[in-house]
This record gives C-alpha cells, sequence and structure tokens, in this order.
C-alpha cells in the first residue's frame, strides 16, 4: 500500500469518506474541505482537531485561518515558536499543552506530569482549575502577556473536555489512510468487507451500498444458490471495479447462521434444483425458508418473492411418511410485486434495497412540492432559500453544539446536511424527532465545498412512504 498516494488525499478533501474510519462523521466530513488534508501528518492534525478539547478551547478557527493564510503566524517568544510552529501557533496536541507549561510558565517535569494526568481525567470536576494560577502568575513572570496566558489556559481547559496526544492521534490517522486508500482503490472489497462488520459506524448497510454503487461498484443480491454467509466478491465486467459484491446470506433477517452454513455444505455437494430440494437437503424449517423467501433469496429457484413465498408456504418440512411421493400441483400464476412493494420488502428483510431509491419512486410527488434533490443542493449558491426532502439517516446534537441539531437527510442523488437551530427544534420537536422522511425549508450556507441547509422550517412527511406499497407507476 503505497504512502501518500494523492488519489486518496483527493478524495479526503472532497470528503468523499463515507464508511472511512475517524473521518465519516458528519463533524469531520465539514471540517475535510476546509482543511483539506495533504500529508499524513495533515490527516495526524485532521484527528485530534475535531475533538471537543480543541473546539471548546478555540483552537479549530484559528487554525483554519492561518493554514488559509487569512490570519497571519506569530509567536511570543522563539521557546513558544519550538513547541507550536508544526500546528501554526494553536496547541493541538495534550504534548504541546504539557511542553507550554514548561517553556512559558516555568513548570517542573513533576508538575506537567500533574498537568497531564488532569488532561487524562476527561470532565472530572475541577481537574484543571487548580492549575490556573500557577500558569498565569509562571506565564507572566516571564513576560508574556496577560491575553497570552489566558488563551493559553482556556485551550489547557479545553483538553481537560477530551484532547488526543499526537502519538494516540497518529495511530488514528494511519487507520484513517489504509481505509481511505482501500476506498479509492478497492471500493468493492471495502463495501463487502464494512458490510460483514456490522454493526459499527455511522452508516447502515443501506448507506454503504447507496455509497458504493454510486463509486460504480455492482452489489448483487442474496441468492441461496451462490451466497455464503459473508458479503463475498465475485468478478465484474463493470469498467469502475472489477469486482462485484455478492451479499451474503448474513443479510437476510431472521435466519441463523447454522442453517446458511448448513445450505453452503448442501450446495458443495451438489446444485440445488428447487425449493423443496434445498428445505431438505439443507435441512431447513419452515421459519428459516420464509425468511429466505421475504427476502428475495430463493428468487433463482422459484422466481419472484410471491411465487417463493407460496411454495414455501405449501412444503412440507417435517418428516413424513410420503416425503418421497409427493402430490405435484398446478403452479399459480401469480403477479410480480410493484417496485414499491418490492422496496418495502427489502428494506424489511435485508435492511437495504438493489432497487431504486425510495425516493426516486416519490421524486414526482416531491418536484411538485418544489422539493430539491440533495444534488440540486449542492449546486446553489450560498444564501439561496430552498426546500428539500430525505429520509432521516442521523440526528446529532453534540455536547459542543449549544443545542443545536444535525440533521443528515438521504435521497437517490446524495445527502443534505440540516442545521437546526435550539429555537427550532423545541419548537418543531415532533417533526424534529418522529419524522422518518423529513421536507425542510431553509437557507443554503455554502463555505467552499462545505453546504448546509438551515432550517426553517420542518414537515414530516413520512405518511408518503406508505404510498410505496401502492403500484409504482404512480410514482415514476
Amino acid at each position: 500500500m503505497p504512502a501518500e498516494d494523492p488519489g486518496v488525499y483527493e478524495m479526503i478533501q472532497h470528503a468523499d469518506t463515507i464508511g472511512v474510519f475517524q473521518i465519516e462523521s458528519r463533524a469531520q466530513m465539514s471540517m475535510l474541505p476546509r482543511l483539506k488534508p495533504a500529508c499524513f501528518f495533515d490527516l495526524v492534525i485532521e484527528v485530534a482537531i475535531v475533538r471537543p478539547g480543541p473546539i471548546q478551547g478555540g483552537m479549530v478557527h484559528p487554525y483554519l485561518r492561518r493554514r488559509a493564510g487569512l490570519e497571519p503566524v506569530s509567536y511570543p517568544s522563539e521557546a513558544v515558536r519550538a513547541v507550536l510552529e508544526r500546528t501554526l501557533g494553536v496547541p493541538i496536541f495534550q504534548e504541546q499543552a504539557m511542553s507550554l507549561a514548561v517553556v512559558a510558565a516555568g513548570f517542573t517535569p513533576g508538575e506537567a506530569d500533574g498537568l497531564r494526568r488532569a488532561m487524562a481525567a476527561w470532565r472530572r470536576k475541577g481537574g484543571l482549575e487548580p492549575f490556573e494560577q500557577r500558569l498565569k502568575d509562571g506565564m507572566r513572570a516571564r513576560g508574556y502577556a496577560d491575553a497570552f496566558a489566558d488563551q493559553i489556559y482556556r485551550q489547557i481547559l479545553g483538553f481537560g473536555e477530551y484532547g488526543f496526544p499526537e502519538s494516540h492521534s497518529a495511530s488514528f490517522a494511519l487507520l484513517v489512510y489504509v481505509s481511505a486508500w482501500l476506498k479509492r482503490y478497492e471500493p468493492a472489497a471495502f463495501c463487502a468487507a464494512l458490510l460483514n462488520s456490522q454493526p459499527m459506524g455511522f452508516y447502515s448497510p443501506a448507506q454503504l451500498v447507496q455509497d458504493a454503487r454510486r463509486h460504480g461498484v455492482e452489489v448483487r443480491p442474496v441468492d441461496v444458490t451462490v451466497s455464503d454467509w459473508e458479503c463475498t466478491l465475485e468478478d465484474s465486467a463493470t469498467p469502475v471495479t472489477s469486482a462485484a459484491v455478492r451479499l451474503g446470506l448474513l443479510m437476510v433477517k431472521g435466519l441463523p447462521q447454522a442453517s446458511a452454513e448448513r445450505i453452503i455444505r448442501a450446495r458443495a455437494e451438489r446444485a440445488f434444483d428447487s425449493v423443496a430440494d434445498l428445505a431438505h437437503r439443507a435441512e431447513l424449517d419452515r421459519r428459516d425458508l420464509k425468511c429466505l423467501a421475504a427476502a428475495a433469496a430463493l428468487a433463482a429457484l422459484s422466481g419472484h418473492r410471491r411465487m417463493a413465498y407460496w411454495q414455501v408456504t405449501g412444503l412440507e418440512t417435517a418428516p413424513v411418511l410420503l416425503r418421497d411421493a409427493p402430490v405435484h400441483e398446478a403452479t399459480p400464476d401469480l403477479p410480480a410485486p410493484t417496485e414499491g412493494e418490492s422496496l418495502v420488502a427489502d428494506y424489511a428483510n435485508l435492511g437495504l434495497t438493489l432497487g431504486r431509491h425510495p425516493l426516486a419512486l416519490l421524486r414526482k410527488h416531491l418536484a411538485r412540492k418544489r422539493l430539491a434533490t440533495a444534488a440540486e443542493i449542492r449546486a446553489m449558491p450560498n444564501g439561496r432559500f430552498a426546500r428539500a426532502a430525505g429520509i432521516v439517516t442521523g440526528r446529532q446534537r453534540p455536547d459542543t453544539a449549544s443545542g443545536v441539531v444535525f440533521v443528515t437527510l438521504e435521497d437517490e442523488t446524495g445527502h443534505v446536511n440540516v442545521v437546526v437551530w435550539r429555537a427550532l427544534s423545541e419548537r418543531q420537536r415532533r417533526e424534529l424527532l418522529g419524522a422518518r422522511l423529513m421536507a425542510v425549508h431553509g437557507v443554503v450556507e455554502r463555505e467552499g465545498e462545505v453546504v448546509h441547509l438551515v432550517a426553517r422550517h420542518l414537515v414530516d412527511e413520512s405518511a408518503l412512504l406508505g404510498r410505496l406499497l401502492t403500484r409504482s407507476r404512480d410514482f415514476h
């Protein structure tokens, strides 16, 4: 795996990091286009700076302004320069805070170690306050201005709310780079591995699969004739990647691993020729078979879900005298489920769909309400009034956000990052917490590639999802 690959850093700078260790959160993805990591040490800083400590200590914006050349970098002494030059005069790591206490406030090594212990005891009441007077007096005695002393103390106090040592951040940054390299150059393997590792991270299997498919990865359905327990890779002829992801039997809700392993062992002996053959040789009970039918995992043997469910329902799985002399019945001509019905069944039984995104089916209806897509929101200028709608995939209320709630909406074109100020969140609490499909009326806030929709009004449109059970021709 080559170090310092430009393609990896380009991907990271555009916050194309869904599923990437440590830099997949909304806060990190908002920071990446601003900080624009271009080398490994930049990743070390990225990991460390998006923490309550640096945020509450007021270190983030000064660092970004200085990195962008919008604010001069100055040092009150050469001793301070030696400690802070690598981070543009802003203490980002715990070691820097300890070194400042020594070189600027005259702390002894023992006192500095006491400060380290206090910083490590995150959120302990009164952990750092006993050091305030000693720090400020020491800096004044060495000729540093009161404003500088106050600033350094506030920054050190921030580390008491969770800050990273540089060694810790560097270890994380290595995993960031490795994860990002895999996503950039082996997206199918990356997606399969994430699916096999669930539950983890910020994203559901549905979101991970949607992201992989947007990157050109072919994802193939669960199939009892080929799927293993875990998701695997198969040859693919797509121009983007040589591998396709085959969903594993672990994706089928309610199917025990032991049952899946019996399917795999029986299949290794010879291919299944019918649902009955599968049931008998893999010793599946009716519950196992219904799980597979509902997940469309029997399609290769029986056709669509309704046909599979009919066959399973009429199948006798217990030992019976006439098992080897079955009664042959005519197969009914059952209509295939509508696109909307298949989509709902996919989410219910797999947690994802390989069909169209739910909002693609509702797009014309949403367009009549003048609700823009995520792609349209991303292209809008700063200050534009806009309306958007999406499936709610995340709600976050960080301690550092003063009551602000961050909502993530997903549609068939991507994501919309919504900012809900405290007053609105209190006024529309029901919509904010209860909506599965949310419409947001608000104002676009753009800073370079970072785009937010600042909410003015929220609408719960969840009732529209129920309409997906009707024939899909109503919606496309």
